[in-house]
């Protein structure tokens, strides 16, 4: 640890771990709020399912003055996470769970080893981690915590939270599950969001065969070596693992649609990214 310094989130979690003998480890930021049935809830809904490894809660952000779109979406988004199916099918959009929100099994947190210490989010490492182990997420469909917003939180001013850290982490544990053994995919979205994928995926050993968009503006156009066809040429990415790499919103839900109208499954043929 260098003086003067921390010694980091994930030591210092993994520290408190080390002094604790409950079954069960609720995380908790000093600064957000808890409902006083928070403790209980999430435990009770941990007890329901044995499956579990972790249980978070819906969020509320504040104050409203220094709440972001880009927040309020997240948190939207989250909020309606409140299956271990919904957690598993867009475990690869974002981080499914509030970290702060969360009761985590100690008995998986111990398999896991605890959080990791690296070059990435040590939260959303732990989510894809327990996941990739079999173990189920959810969120309870209640409001639980006041989870406050400002200039000075760490998603804003840490590197480990940028977005081409979020962007390696996904693709490592993609790699490792839904794209084992694969040596090529198809990656719905040629704009920022699939380009960030391409790059992260080539680093895996993984390869962009093709480029799936809606803008004519990029249909016909080569990138990254590999042609970007429009929805006509969907049916290439046929037999192979296609990854919807859209981040503009209400846009996965149609291209959910339109995947289940040509016939693919989401988890088998195709996932969901961001």
């Amino acid at each position: 640890m260098i003086p003067g310094r921390g010694e980091g989130i994930a030591r210092a979690l993994n520290r408190g771990l080390a002094a604790c003998d409950a079954e069960v480890v609720v995380r908790m930021d000093a600064d957000d709020v808890a409902h006083p049935d928070r403790v209980a809830t999430l435990l009770a809904a941990l007890d329901a399912d044995a499956t579990l490894a972790a249980a978070g809660s819906q969020v509320r952000l504040f104050p409203r003055r220094a709440v972001r779109a880009g927040m309020a979406r997240y948190a939207s988004w989250l909020n309606a996470l409140v299956t271990p199916a919904l957690v598993a099918r867009d475990l690869f959009v974002e981080a499914p769970l509030v970290h702060p929100a969360s009761a985590i099994r100690r008995a998986d947190l111990d398999r896991a080893g605890g959080w990791r210490d690296g070059d990435f989010p040590e939260d959303y490492d732990l989510w894809l981690r327990l996941a990739e182990a079999g173990r189920a997420l959810v969120n309870v469909p209640r409001v639980l915590l006041g989870w406050r917003e400002g200039a000075g939180r760490l998603t804003r001013t840490d590197p480990r939270y940028r977005l081409e850290r979020h962007v390696a982490l996904k693709c490592a544990h993609l790699a490792r599950g839904f794209l084992a053994g694969v040596r090529e995919v198809t990656l719905w979205g040629a704009g920022q969001t699939g380009r960030s994928f391409s790059d992260a995926l080539a680093r895996e050993g993984v390869a962009t065969a093709l480029f799936v968009d809606v803008d004519p503006r990029k249909i016909g156009r080569t990138l990254r070596g590999s042609p970007v066809v429009g929805l006509e040429g969907l049916g290439r990415a046929r037999g192979g693992r296609l990854l919807v790499a859209v981040g503009a919103p209400g846009a996965r839900g149609l291209i959910r649609a339109e995947l289940a109208r040509a016939g693919f499954t989401e988890g088998e043929d195709w996932v969901a990214v961001a």
